[in-house]
């Protein structure tokens, strides 16, 4: 068993199901929260996200590791800055044999790509030939059962000014993967109301 799959094991836990997902809230140590949500009929982790609590009490945003961003919530009396929507970034999602990112608003040609696996820093690295864009990813999958990555699981696309990155699971996290999934199976939702929940 790895420390990913005790971690979440010891963690304190509630779930709810609507239709064919099913949500899991994780109070994990030091005031850090983390939701999953898993689509049942196939077994695949659609969302997960963190939350720590903020140092002066209160509770902090959500980091989306896995599925869309949320869009910044408004606050009274407050000015948020808004990003340029036309800047690059990045989403994740998974399927049982894939883990995939998605980097959106990148016009360049394919050709100008390269991605590349970095096992001393334990990422990927894009960027482009004309230096217009760099970016490493992080691999948390592979991190939680201590593996670096391998330049042969790497492929990637790039259509509608999209660049899709993609990395075969290796055995060890789709075991993982499995064994957790198994977990959340037996879970007893304590309610079918997502307002009695914390969800993100």
């Amino acid at each position: 068993m790895t420390d990913w799959v005790s971690r979440l094991r010891n963690a304190k836990k509630s779930c709810l199901t609507q239709g064919n997902l099913k949500k899991v809230h994780y109070e994990l140590e030091k005031d850090l929260e983390l939701v999953e949500e898993y689509n049942m009929d196939t077994g695949v982790l659609t969302r997960r996200a963190w939350r720590r609590k903020a140092n002066l009490g209160g509770e902090g945003d959500w980091d989306v590791e896995i599925g869309d961003q949320e869009p910044p919530r408004f606050q009274k009396d407050t000015w948020l800055i808004k990003e340029d929507p036309n800047q690059p970034f990045v989403t994740r999602r998974i399927t049982k044999n894939i883990l995939e990112w998605r980097i959106r608003n990148l016009p360049y040609p394919m050709e100008m790509y390269s991605v590349t696996a970095d096992a001393e820093k334990r990422c990927l690295v894009v960027r482009t030939s004309n230096k217009r864009y760099f970016k490493r990813l992080s691999i948390p999958e592979l991190d939680r059962v201590n593996l670096a990555p391998q330049q042969d699981a790497v492929q990637f696309v790039h259509k509608y000014n999209t660049l899709i990155i993609t990395y075969k699971k290796p055995p060890e996290v789709i075991q993982q993967e499995k064994i957790i999934f198994e977990d959340v199976k037996n879970l007893q939702s304590n309610t079918n109301d997502p307002n009695d929940c914390k969800v993100s």
